[in-house]
């Protein structure tokens, strides 16, 4: 008999809305046949604790029941150890404000994510590693560091649950306050860092981030690279006028921006600095970025 999946649920995503859209997709799951067991969190790094327990103990398939931040979680309660393991399945059941790494597969969320644990459909993703001052982090949608951080920790810190509403107001107040700003960088084998102010900067496996702004849209999640976005620095108004090709991707083609795909990137940072990761809001100090290629199973 194949192993149980086991669902790691956020009882909190999604403002709490989700529980009963949980009970009803558990038991599609079941009638299909495919064996579920659950274990929720209580409080933040919850889902990572249990996660790790978890395969420790021989786990290697499991559900994110949540948003962004509950995936990232979990991720990061699979690896390091799971790098020199047996390679762990990840499939979601999409119930938070921000669902933005399914997006590359389909935008018909929790409906698609169903369907793909039934069929069984997995695919190859890398998984992306930063290490920075304490430590190391891991993840499979984006890293970002300048504007879209700045939005992230506005929307963590004043409108949390207001779903994508929340992400377009933190969008116009980031741009009333619009900063530009240095953040050193090299990768691969170029010599010199880069040290010219910019807009963002945000380091890709997958195309989504914030529900639908395309913001890599040459993203791969299973090429090996890191797809690196830069957008240089722009002003307020041009910003505003581009701000919809955001959402199609076409921002990349703008005279300012650029876009790499890249085994490795360096930081030169003087301190810390706002992150945000896969729907989270961290501040760290960042030293190097690289690719665990193939690393996950997800279902998708």
């Amino acid at each position: 008999m194949s192993q149980s999946y086991l669902a790691i649920v956020n009882p909190a995503a999604g403002g709490g809305r989700g529980r009963k859209m949980l009970t009803a997709a558990l038991e599609r799951l079941r009638a299909a046949g495919v064996p579920v067991d659950a274990a929720e969190t209580k409080q933040a790094g919850d889902a990572t604790r249990i996660a790790r327990e978890a395969y420790a103990h021989g786990q290697t398939k499991f559900i994110a029941v949540g948003g962004d931040g509950t995936s990232y979680e979990v991720v990061n309660g699979l690896f390091p150890e799971a790098s020199a393991g047996e390679r762990p399945t990840l499939g979601f059941l999409p119930l938070g404000t921000g669902n933005s790494f399914l997006r590359d597969f389909s935008d018909r969320g929790i409906e698609h994510a169903i369907e793909s644990l039934i069929a069984g459909r997995t695919r190859s993703c890398d998984v992306l590693r930063l290490r920075h001052r304490g430590g190391a982090i891991h993840y499979i949608n984006l890293l970002s560091v300048g504007f879209p951080a700045d939005v992230a920790t506005t929307r963590a810190r004043r409108f949390s649950g207001h779903g994508e509403l929340g992400y377009i107001i933190s969008i116009f107040l980031g741009l009333a306050r619009l900063r530009r700003r240095a953040f050193p960088v090299r990768v691969d084998q170029v010599t010199e860092f880069d040290r010219r102010r910019c807009l963002f900067l945000t380091f890709n496996n997958s195309k989504f981030t914030g529900g639908t702004m395309m913001i890599a849209p040459q993203a791969e999640i299973n090429s090996g690279l890191v797809e690196y976005v830069r957008w240089g620095a722009i002003g307020r108004l041009g910003l505003i006028r581009n701000l919809p090709k955001l959402y199609d991707g076409s921002h990349v083609e703008h005279p300012l921006a650029e876009r790499k795909a890249v085994k490795r990137v360096e930081f030169d940072l003087d301190a810390p600095v706002a992150v945000m990761v896969d729907g989270e809001v961290l501040t760290l100090h960042c030293e190097e970025l690289d690719v665990l290629p193939g690393a996950l199973n997800v279902v998708a």
